[in-house]
């Protein structure tokens, strides 16, 4: 369970605190996809950021299964992260020297190696589609097959949490409708909570739940039951 309580953040600013994002509650169940909307500059990424435990809230707290990640000491937070969070971003963020299974590999780098790793990651570039590609680098995939990877990337240490900031915003609208697709395949069999910050109106309208971030807060704008 991800649960979000009175959460606000500002910034420091020469003429005083830049408030991005005031009061925000909500809580989100495995399983649950929810899609945040919003202008440009309304403190989407910054929501997400604190989500991920990338930085911390100026007040509020997130507690993901129990567990409050900015209690923890900094080496702590990492390891919670790593295990707990799986992010996507819009640009994918591979590293070009690295084979496809190298990574998706990279997140298992960082914490004692599990001994089916590697199996791990075969079935998951198997289930993204791109076995044929996997001893391929980055400058020999296509924008959508890259994307593949970074998803597949995101979910090696089987994280609870999967944090989507704009995972369509750099693809042509046919890559789009596949990788969205697939993003919420994923999502459905690992039984993940999924937020995805865009501003594709045909994206979020996939996701049942969905919010919009006006004016510094988070308001419910829709949810199919």
């Amino acid at each position: 369970m991800l649960q979000v309580s009175h959460l606000s953040k500002e910034y420091p600013t020469p003429r005083g605190p830049l408030p991005v994002l005031s009061d925000i509650s909500f809580a989100l169940a495995p399983g649950d996809a929810a899609a945040i909307m919003g202008p440009s500059g309304s403190g989407k990424s910054s929501l997400l950021y604190i989500l991920g435990a990338l930085e911390p809230p100026t007040a509020g707290t997130v507690t993901l299964d129990g567990r409050e990640p900015f209690l923890l000491v900094p080496s702590e937070v990492a390891a919670f992260r790593n295990k707990a969070v799986g992010f996507v971003f819009q640009d994918h963020c591979l590293l070009p020297q690295c084979t496809v299974l190298e990574n998706v590999l990279i997140p298992t780098l960082v914490a004692p190696r599990a001994a089916d790793d590697t199996r791990r990651a075969r079935e998951l570039i198997e289930q993204v589609g791109l076995t044929d590609r996997i001893d391929h680098r980055p400058r020999e995939l296509s924008g959508g097959e890259r994307q593949r990877v970074a998803i597949a990337r995101a979910l090696i240490r089987d994280p609870r949490l999967l944090l989507c900031d704009e995972p369509t915003g750099n693809l042509d609208s046919a890559s789009a409708e596949n990788v969205a697709a697939l993003l919420l395949d994923l999502h459905r069999r690992q039984n993940t909570i999924l937020i995805v910050v865009t501003h594709n109106v045909h994206l979020a309208s996939k996701l049942p739940i969905r919010f919009e971030l006006v004016d510094r807060q988070l308001k419910p704008t829709g949810e199919m039951t």
